[in-house]
């Protein structure tokens, strides 16, 4: 699993593991504001957060086929 994980990643998936980490960064600052948020966006950036990081993960093992 380690030497998968950093192998060589296509250039698309390294493109999507950033934008998963973009959009589980951005909900993170939605549930962490200080102030009142309607629970509706409190719930979608929550489902924010698991489908960057799952994004991401899947992203970050994909590698290059030889």
């Amino acid at each position: 699993m380690v030497q998968r994980a950093t192998s060589p990643t296509p250039k698309f998936f390294r493109l999507l593991r950033a934008i998963g980490l973009s959009i589980a960064a951005a909900a993170g600052v939605i549930l962490t504001a200080p102030v009142a948020v309607p629970a509706a966006v409190i719930t979608a950036a929550g489902y924010a957060v698991v489908v960057g990081g799952v994004l991401s993960a899947v992203s970050q093992v994909t590698v290059e086929d030889e």
